[in-house]
């Protein structure tokens, strides 16, 4: 099995994994820290060079196409909890540094996301159909972090507690104008201009967001005050009292972040706010998982701080606030990962049985990411001007109460949208 079991000796270091080869012969790499003990099967020589030269790209093709499995009891989340375990040493390995280096230089092509090409990497994972997502999400199809207030909050509520968080972050007044850039499947949009008389845009790059976000809107009556366009933000050319982005910054790519934040200062009012919710990393700048890139978001990146900052600061902007989420995704893709399982069936019959064991890996890896990884979510509030938001937060936990308290009411007409629309 050379040249792999000459890495693995040196990458398992906590826990245990035994690899069964394709000849049938069972090698154990025992790890100096006690853990997991896992039993992973491969069936295909191939594998040996493959997982050698790129473990993380092939190791998601393998399970992808049942080249990989997985026997006594040992399953892919176990595996992948061991993997990212043992992630660092994987890395110091002579060859994988030096893979990692030359990934670092070509990082520009990898996150290329120009005006057009924006759209098909959008494409490629959101217009999967509506209907699939329904089986994954909760019933507005948050694709996004939730919040989870308490430990037993259903996937509903700790969805509705993120928009509720949001919305108190924006200081929304009455006859704003707000812009949702990466609006989704129009949920945020909707929750504000129930909760206030504001004018809210949504821009998004699918069509199958933008189509079912609008029809919400119409449904829900409120599509005199909410819209939703197929559009990129570059090509906004407004001004506006309140911007928000939810899980779209992922996708602009760190070196599209000039144009980013300079466009948020010309589209932003003097006194306005932005708030920015993103996945980034606690760790430094590096890139992203071949496999993530390849078969699940395209041009993706999630960021280090210290290549958000500095150009921030370079357009002028302040940082009015800033909060972490460390765990909440993690809840957030373990619910996403419970539904799916519960409609396996159903999702195999739109697609097939490797698109499964795709997603299935994409679930339980992005999971493992923020839970034993570097990976967590961040809220970064920012303004033209050091006095656009109150000098002492409090009123994010005010305005949060004031909204709980008045849902019941407001929200009505969202829930019947809701209860409209098909299965």
């Amino acid at each position: 099995m050379f040249p792999l079991s000459h890495m693995m000796k040196s990458f398992v270091r906590t826990g245990t994994l035994k690899v069964i080869d394709a000849e049938g012969k069972a090698h154990v790499f025992g790890g100096e820290e006690p853990g997991l003990n896992v039993t992973m099967r491969l069936t295909d020589p191939s594998l040996y060079y493959k997982l050698f030269l790129n473990p993380e790209l092939h190791a998601g093709e393998a399970y992808m196409d049942g080249r990989m499995s997985f026997e006594e009891g040992s399953t892919l989340r176990d595996f992948l909890n061991l993997f990212s375990q043992n992630r660092s040493t994987l890395a110091n390995y002579p060859l994988q540094s030096v893979l990692k280096r030359i990934s670092r230089t070509v990082k520009r092509f990898q996150q290329a996301n120009p005006v057009g090409k924006a759209q098909q990497n959008v494409a490629h994972h959101y217009d999967l159909g509506n209907d699939f997502y329904r089986l994954l999400l909760d019933k507005g199809m948050q694709y996004s972090c939730a919040y989870f207030i308490n430990d037993d909050d259903t996937l509903e509520e700790a969805q509705q507690n993120k928009l509720r968080l949001i919305a108190s972050k924006l200081q929304l007044k009455p006859g704003l104008k707000v812009l949702d850039i990466g609006s989704g499947w129009g949920d945020l949009a909707l929750y504000l201009a129930a909760m206030e008389d504001v004018d809210v845009t949504g821009v998004t790059l699918s069509k199958e967001q933008y189509e079912l976000s609008n029809e919400k809107a119409r449904r829900a009556g409120l599509s005199h005050r909410v819209r939703f366009e197929l559009l990129d933000y570059r090509k906004v050319d407004e001004r506006f009292d309140r911007i928000v982005s939810v899980g779209m910054f992922e996708h602009v790519g760190v070196h599209h972040y000039g144009e980013f934040f300079a466009k948020i200062n010309t589209l932003l009012d003097d006194d306005g706010l932005m708030v920015l919710h993103s996945i980034g990393k606690m760790s430094p700048p590096g890139t992203a998982s071949p496999w993530l890139r390849k078969y699940i978001f395209p041009g993706a990146y999630s960021p280090a701080l210290s290549e958000v900052f500095p150009v921030t600061e370079q357009n002028s902007l302040w940082v009015t606030d800033l909060e972490f989420l460390r765990l909440h995704y993690a809840k957030t893709l373990n619910h996403w990962h419970k539904r799916f399982e519960a409609n396996r069936e159903k999702i195999a019959a739109m697609y097939d049985e490797r698109f499964c064991r795709m997603f299935e890996f994409y679930l339980i890896s992005a999971e493992t990411m923020f839970t034993t990884g570097s990976q967590l979510v961040f809220h970064m509030q920012l303004a033209r001007k050091r006095d656009a938001a109150p000098i002492v937060r409090d009123y994010i936990t005010d305005l949060q109460r004031h909204y709980k308290s008045i849902e019941p009411e407001r929200l009505k007409i969202l829930e019947k949208a809701k209860e409209l629309m098909p299965a």
